[in-house]
């Protein structure tokens, strides 16, 4: 008889990690979850509590356990990649953790990039910035992540991977409000402000993306891995989705070439390749065929 896998998720109690979740119990594994207690896990998985930036509090929580894999939701920062290497080394035979789109911010291409363009181990690591610091980190997401990929890159305790999602998309549960934005402006005719030029982006939907964590955490490969559905979308074409809910609704876009701009909208181009993700075998969806869903599912009926 094959050995029930024992699987650790670090936080994602919400969007994409619960389905994560919903997708290891379902396959079968022993699945506890960590995180600082705000909510309970989905019945059938354990639940651990502690402040994963508390490292000696993490040790006690973890106790004398140890897991096939860990799939860490929540590591935005080296420190807490450092913490994280230290506590699980010996406890894990392979760490997932889930990384962004974002550590391409500073890129600039036409050609989708690929994982090679950000290279953890070209990445200089500060632990000393201060990532503590709530604005600071809102204002640093993409160079966390990039520096926490350092961090297990540079002296990898376990087998480890990280995988950058593209801009995940749909569910009922999407708190980020970014296709609230437009719907608001759509529904009264505001200007949508954009910059000038303003490129289009990568995505993914949240189902494809807890498909993708899924799958990843049963493989064997390491290094950083690209999520991304086919083709990129600009934001007309998210706007046209919207528009689509709101028959006497219309986008109004409003190009600026400096100043804020609106979620999904974009000064670089940084489209990301999928092919290394295709060629370990992963096939994914085309983002043109999802959308329409993924606008409904998080407007919902009313819009």
């Amino acid at each position: 008889m094959e050995k029930t896998r024992k699987t650790l998720v670090v936080g994602g109690n919400r969007y994409v990690g619960k389905r994560l979740i919903g997708r290891l119990l379902a396959a079968g594994d022993d699945v506890t979850v960590l995180n600082r207690g705000s909510s309970p896990p989905p019945p059938g998985a354990r639940h651990l509590v502690a402040d994963r930036d508390d490292e000696a509090a993490l040790s006690a929580a973890l106790g004398d356990r140890v897991f096939d894999v860990v799939v860490d939701q929540v590591c935005y920062t080296p420190r807490q990649a450092a913490t994280a290497r230290r506590v699980f080394a010996g406890r894990t035979r392979r760490y997932v953790m889930t990384s962004t789109v974002e550590v391409y911010e500073y890129e600039d291409s036409i050609a989708p990039v690929r994982e090679t363009d950000v290279d953890p181990l070209d990445v200089p690591v500060d632990l000393e910035l201060p990532w503590d610091d709530a604005e600071f980190l809102a204002a640093h997401y993409g160079e966390g992540k990039r520096q926490a990929e350092a961090v297990f890159a540079s002296d990898p305790a376990f087998a480890w991977t990280a995988v950058r999602l593209a801009h995940v998309l749909g569910g009922e549960d999407d708190f980020t409000g970014r296709l609230a934005h437009y719907a608001d402006r759509i529904r009264v005719g505001d200007p949508i402000t954009v910059p000038y030029p303003n490129h289009p982006a990568t995505y993914i939907h949240v189902e494809e993306a807890a498909d993708f964590l899924f799958w990843a955490a049963g493989e064997e490969f390491t290094g950083p891995v690209n999520a991304a559905s086919h083709q990129p979308l600009t934001t007309e074409e998210l706007c046209d989705a919207v528009v689509a809910r709101f028959p006497d609704g219309k986008a109004v876009f409003q190009e600026v070439e400096v100043g804020e701009v609106s979620p999904f909208s974009f000064r670089r181009s940084y489209p990301m390749s999928n092919s290394r993700a295709a060629r370990l075998g992963y096939a994914f969806g085309n983002a043109r065929q999802w959308l329409s869903l993924a606008v409904a599912e998080t407007l919902g009926e009313d819009g």
